[in-house]
């Protein structure tokens, strides 16, 4: 009986997830407000159905009540999210309230299944992380002058990248020093940067007149860069340069930075790689060989990309069930690999319907930048929406042999305390821009009726006037602003 109910319950979650992913894109397409919140309603009604027959299959795998308590406590959680956020932001944007949520409820459902030590303690890190940044949006509002601030963006994002060569403090791992320990507590400095970078790049693009600002601006984003290389943390640079690129792009609106910023990477990689390739690429050029032939390498550096193709493979379409597979083989399988055994045991359809939900919410963070009205918070939304994207292409396309593994993390699902926070972060700042597109939105419709309110009161005084001239035996001439006697 119970392989039937898991069996029936693997079909359900592919069914409630395709509905989901539906919704996400029907909320753009619809053309009246009642429909859009009937979609992210419905859509709340999806994601707590994945959630219960999740932990539903688990327990039945595991006969334990452990998991009994954690499907309670993160659906207690989840809905207080949901319930105070919306009340007290009303105006903020429930399709990224439900992404969020949704992300975070199949990174707890997953870790419970992998392993269960880092499943509790991401759970308490992460809604610590919840409850400390509803306060961002209520802050920003506070906060008028953060376009000015350039400076402290610059010093401040360095001087954090640099925390990492603090003797006893920063620690090397899997080839690069990009790691901090403050006690038992891991932190990857980057996750945090790469907001200050958005924030720096975004105000001193609204400051740059000339282009020798611009040139100013480009300078110390590269001493962003430089110190990322030193790090060994080209995964990181990566995002960096294309965030940096785009918004660059989108500021400018010359095709000339675009291109040339293609042209500037592929040289920086070729000398790079002649340059330092038994130094600094030296674990670049091991995962590139596995990337190329995985197979060739499986006993060593192709290991972990080999077992995620095995695991990618095995689950085909619908998957072998949640607690069926064997995941654990991938090494790093609750970080970097974690979406290699969402697609075996939850199956290749999930993984998909996975991407399409990171790309509405990329769209949704994009449509807030094109209508923002103030540079400042325009560039920086959009900045987030393609650090997000970028992220979450580079750790899918790592996994999946699309390109190099570059070691980043898959946002909200993914164990990591530092990867949690800095994607809530973002998403709490996209909030406030959404709530403040939405009141520029109502002001400039109230601007418009009342505009129209007055053309109609002018129009009714041009006619009062005319019937009054008509009745003295005159003619209204609009030229004259006055009545005519009939000759």
């Amino acid at each position: 009986m119970s392989a039937l109910i898991c069996t029936i319950s693997k079909y359900l979650i592919l069914i409630f997830m395709a509905l989901f992913t539906i919704k996400c894109f029907l909320y753009f397409t619809a053309k009246t407000a009642v429909r859009r919140n009937r979609n992210v309603n419905l859509q709340v009604v999806d994601v707590f159905a994945i959630h219960f027959l999740c932990h539903l299959t688990m327990y039945l795998n595991t006969r334990e009540n452990a998991v009994i308590w954690y499907y309670l406590i993160e659906l207690l959680i989840s809905i207080l999210y949901v319930v105070i956020f919306r009340v007290v932001y009303p105006e903020a944007s429930r399709l990224i309230i439900n992404i969020v949520t949704f992300l975070m409820l199949v990174g707890y459902s997953m870790l419970t299944r992998l392993d269960r030590d880092m499943a509790v303690k991401q759970f308490i890190l992460a809604s610590i992380a919840l409850f400390m940044t509803s306060f961002i949006p209520f802050i920003m509002g506070k906060l008028r002058t953060m376009k000015n601030w350039t400076v402290l963006y610059g010093i401040a994002g360095i001087l954090l990248l640099l925390t990492v060569f603090i003797p006893g403090l920063g620690q090397n791992i899997y080839g690069a020093r990009n790691w901090i320990y403050i006690g038992s507590i891991s932190l990857q400095p980057m996750e945090f940067v790469k907001i200050i970078f958005v924030l720096f790049v975004a105000s001193g693009l609204v400051k740059a007149k000339t282009m020798k600002e611009i040139i100013i601006n480009a300078v110390i984003s590269v001493a962003f860069m430089l110190v990322l290389a030193v790090e060994k943390d080209f995964g990181a640079i990566t995002i960096f340069y294309i965030t940096y690129i785009t918004m660059l792009y989108l500021a400018t609106s010359r095709p000339i930075f675009l291109i040339g910023g293609v042209g500037l990477a592929v040289v920086a990689v070729i000398i790079g790689y002649f340059i330092f390739k038994d130094t600094l690429f030296a674990h670049i050029i091991v995962r590139v060989q596995a990337w190329q032939d995985p197979w060739a390498y499986q006993d060593t550096g192709g290991y972990q990309l080999s077992e995620s193709l095995f695991s990618i493979g095995t689950g085909g379409f619908t998957g072998v069930g949640l607690g069926n597979g064997r995941p654990y083989l991938i090494p790093i399988v609750t970080s970097d690999f974690i979406f290699s055994a969402i697609c075996e045991e939850l199956g290749a359809v999930f993984g998909l319907c996975l991407i399409l939900v990171y790309i509405s919410g990329f769209i949704a963070m994009a449509n807030v930048a094109a209508k923002c009205r103030q540079p400042f918070y325009k560039y920086m939304t959009f900045g987030f929406a393609i650090s997000f994207i970028t992220q979450v292409l580079l750790n899918i396309g790592g996994v999946t042999r699309f390109i190099p593994s570059t070691g980043v993390t898959l946002p909200l699902i993914s164990y990591g305390l530092s990867s949690i926070f800095s994607t809530l972060i973002m998403f709490s700042m996209v909030q406030y821009i959404y709530v403040l597109v939405s009141r520029e939105g109502e002001q400039a419709d109230e601007e418009e009726r009342q505009l129209r309110a007055d053309a109609r009161t002018a129009a009714e005084r041009f006619r009062a006037a005319n019937r009054a001239a008509r009745k003295d035996g005159g003619e209204w001439n609009d030229s004259a602003f006055g009545p005519v006697e009939r000759s």
